[in-house]
C-alpha cells in the first residue's frame, strides 16, 4: 500500500488520534488532557515514540507508545516478572486501526517504527497491557504474532477508567469488566 503516509504524530493530529482511538477502543478511552499527557512522554529529546498511518488527510492507524520513566508501574505491573528492568523500557499504551484498513500490516508498522525509535532511546523491550476481551481476540493474536510474552493477566485492568474518568467499554457496554494481559516485548530476539 504505497499511499500509505507514516509520521510521527504532532499536536495537530490530536483530534484525529483521539477520534479513531475512541472508535476502536470505546469513547473516552483518550481525551485531549490524556492526548497532550502521551505526546509529551512519548517524546524524550528529539526522539518521538508516537506514530499516524494516514491515507491523504484519513488516520488508518494509530501507535502511542511512552519514554522509559514516563509511565507509571501500577498495580497492574509486575516488575519483579520483567527479565528487562524498566529504565530500559518503553509502554505501548495505545494502538488503533481503522476497520477498515485492517489486514494491510498497520499496526505492525507503526509497532515497528516505535521500536526503531525507542532503541534510539537505549531501549531493550517494551511492555503492554492488551485488551483481552478485544473482538475475536485480535489485540492478544496481534501482540503474540509480534513477539509478546505473556507476563501475567490482570482482572478489570480499565474498570476504574470506567467508573471514575467516563470510560465507556464497548465490549462491556459502559462499566468495564475487562483484562489486561500484561505483556512483554523483547528487542533482542
Amino acid at each position: 500500500m504505497s499511499d500509505i503516509i507514516y509520521r510521527e504524530i504532532t499536536a495537530a493530529d490530536m483530534a484525529a488520534v483521539i477520534d479513531l482511538a475512541n472508535e476502536v477502543h470505546g469513547n473516552n478511552y483518550l481525551n485531549e488532557d490524556s492526548f497532550q499527557q502521551y505526546l509529551a512522554g512519548g517524546t524524550l529529546g528529539d526522539v518521538q515514540l508516537n506514530w499516524i498511518a494516514l491515507r491523504g488527510e484519513t488516520p488508518l492507524g494509530v501507535r502511542i507508545t511512552l519514554a522509559p520513566g514516563q509511565w507509571p508501574i501500577d498495580d497492574f505491573c509486575t516488575p519483579d516478572a520483567w527479565p528487562i528492568p524498566a529504565e530500559k523500557l518503553c509502554y505501548f499504551k495505545c494502538a488503533a486501526v481503522s476497520e477498515k484498513a485492517r489486514g494491510l500490516g498497520i499496526g505492525k508498522e507503526l509497532l515497528f517504527r516505535s521500536i526503531e525509535a525507542a532503541k534510539e532511546l537505549g531501549c531493550r523491550g517494551g511492555l503492554a497491557h492488551i485488551w483481552m476481551q478485544s473482538p475475536n481476540n485480535s489485540a492478544y493474536e496481534y501482540f503474540t504474532r509480534c513477539g509478546g510474552e505473556m507476563i501475567k493477566q490482570h482482572e478489570k485492568r480499565w474498570y476504574k477508567a470506567s467508573v471514575e474518568d467516563g470510560y465507556y467499554c464497548p465490549v462491556c457496554d459502559g462499566t468495564c469488566y475487562c483484562d489486561a494481559g500484561e505483556m512483554l516485548l523483547r528487542f533482542d530476539l
